[in-house]
């Protein structure tokens, strides 16, 4: 009993990666087979959240990948596909978002604290270097 038990965890264990490989077939076309890994890989799965759907086990990424493996089959370009899934789930399923109104803080923002921190720097170090060097400290 002891035995069945041990195999059963161990197939448990070491069978869980392989749900996460895509069943379906491959193109036959090497470059749209090519896109299609590119774009599972740019995608994020919207339940794994730090996941691309290529990675992930969810079914949800499970369906994502046949729905981008059907699109690019009936001729849709890479901006098609990311704008059907971001229209369904999102821009935030998109590892690289666009550059649009709704994502201006997004990307605008490291270089408005980046900003930020440069002129607070050099306020402190303006406000130290009028400051008298205190050479009598006690010992």
């Amino acid at each position: 009993m002891t035995r069945i038990m041990l195999l059963l965890a161990l197939c448990l264990l070491f069978g869980a990666p392989v749900l996460a490989f895509d069943t379906d077939v491959a193109f036959d076309d090497p470059v749209l087979e090519e896109r299609y890994r590119d774009l599972i890989r740019e995608v994020r799965c919207p339940k794994c959240l730090n996941e691309s759907i290529a990675e992930s086990h969810a079914p949800v990424a499970a369906d994502l990948r046949r729905e981008v493996r059907r699109l690019i089959g009936e001729g849709a370009s890479d901006e098609e596909v990311k704008t059907f899934l971001s229209s369904r789930y999102g821009e935030f399923v998109l590892y690289r978002p666009r550059v649009s109104p709704a994502t201006w803080a997004l990307w605008g923002g490291p270089f408005v604290f980046f900003l930020i921190g440069g002129f607070a720097f050099w306020r402190i170090l303006k406000t130290r270097r009028d400051q008298p060097i205190d050479e009598d400290l006690p010992a």
